[in-house]
């Protein structure tokens, strides 16, 4: 992801006309919220905004493990200056394979709420599960498991950069969780490789720790978008 810093006014100017994005990433690994989802992974995005209004589609299946699951994510948003709020319905393969099932005790999308604020130098994120296939808490009852994170973005030795935290503030079997924890601790670099004159493919590498699981991993992946 390239940064880009613009202001309120310049973010609505830029977007008088609906603007569309597709693009795919291609990762060594895919790690979310500090979560191990699977190995080498494509990772496409379809989506479109208007005044601050943007739906978005994005996926993710398996290259190196055809047993990883398969994943699509709709997500709803509106941004108004700093702040943001949105909601995103996930979908992956399992337990149950049909997508368009959405009986509350069988079905594989999680709906998710989420609002946050760009503090400038830095953004936070809270969301939380609200419905769907979410975990359970240690009494056995709907966890509403939730997720805040911190990031901070930066330049550096020509490289796009960003660090952010993360953490489960409640026990939940869906983050695998059994009370307060850091399950997220991420540095990641950007930068465009130049091919030709006109053509350049954006490359990020990114070093992430999860605290939680004792574990690391170190993830490279390619942009490819028009």
């Amino acid at each position: 992801m390239i940064i880009m810093l613009m202001t309120a006014s310049t973010a609505i100017m830029a977007q008088e006309k609906p603007e569309a994005t597709i693009a795919a990433d291609i990762i060594s690994h895919y790690v979310w919220r500090g979560q191990d989802m699977g190995g080498v992974s494509i990772q496409p995005t379809l989506g479109i905004a208007y005044r601050g209004f943007k739906l978005e589609a994005c996926g993710s299946a398996g290259l190196s493990n055809p047993d990883d699951n398969n994943e699509i994510d709709i997500t709803a948003s509106y941004t108004l200056g700093r702040l943001n709020i949105g909601v995103t319905d996930y979908w992956v393969n399992d337990p149950e394979q049909r997508y368009f099932l959405y009986d509350a005790h069988r079905t594989s999308h999680v709906f998710e709420a989420n609002v946050g604020y760009d503090l400038g130098l830095a953004s936070i994120q809270w969301y939380t599960n609200f419905a769907g296939n979410d975990g359970e808490n240690n009494k056995g009852s709907r966890a509403y498991s939730s997720y805040l994170e911190a990031k901070v973005p930066f330049q550096l030795a020509g490289c796009d950069w960003e660090g952010a935290v993360g953490l489960v503030p409640f026990a939940t079997s869906y983050y695998e969780t059994s009370g307060l924890a850091v399950t997220n601790i991420s540095l990641k670099a950007t930068k465009d490789i130049a091919l030709s004159e006109k053509l350049s493919i954006p490359v990020f590498a990114q070093l992430i720790a999860t605290p939680h699981t004792q574990k690391a991993f170190l993830v490279f992946g390619i942009t490819l978008s028009p």
